[in-house]
């Protein structure tokens, strides 16, 4: 458990510097934030076709509302907390791949579940959309990053490797 904590914190701080940085943000977490934004645009626009992205906000061209996907807000920062829980858990390679790629994924989904009920609680009562945003998102998506560790533990615990 000791090696366990000492190799999450140290993946943490790593994992985290290495976000921060400009050419980083620059070449990958804004590009991917940007991408976030036209997605969820995409999968708005067959029930509302007077939503657009750009760059990295969604716009509602009747209503004038905006909202803006920054950074915390793409669920970057909580697929570091699951890739460096899961490479700090002893596992083999394929398995860890497995499971920060599923995971990253199951992120990437609720998140942008997220970004689309905010968009529209925004529209609707500012109040709740800021006490939603800052809140209940938050804690569910980390909820979600729980999860789904929890299930690869599991998932490890039921299928220990083969002897070789």
């Amino acid at each position: 458990m000791h090696r366990f904590v000492v190799l999450f914190c140290v993946m943490l701080l790593g994992l985290f510097t290495l976000e921060l940085l400009g050419p980083v943000q620059a070449a990958v977490i804004q590009p991917f934030t940007g991408w976030l934004a036209d997605i969820s645009a995409t999968i708005i626009m067959p029930f509302d076709d007077n939503v657009r992205a750009s760059g990295r906000i969604i716009s509602h061209t009747q209503t004038g509302f905006a909202v803006s996907i920054e950074a915390g807000c793409n669920g970057v920062e909580a697929a570091i907390v699951l890739v460096a829980g899961v490479l700090a858990f002893p596992a083999n390679w394929r398995r860890k791949t497995a499971a920060i790629t599923l995971g990253f994924l199951a992120i990437q989904v609720m998140n942008i579940a997220r970004i689309i009920s905010l968009f529209y609680l925004g529209q609707w009562n500012l109040d709740a959309f800021t006490w939603t945003h800052l809140y209940l998102w938050p804690v569910l998506i980390m909820l979600d990053v729980l999860v789904v560790f929890m299930l690869y533990l599991r998932y490890l615990s039921q299928h220990p490797p083969a002897a070789t």
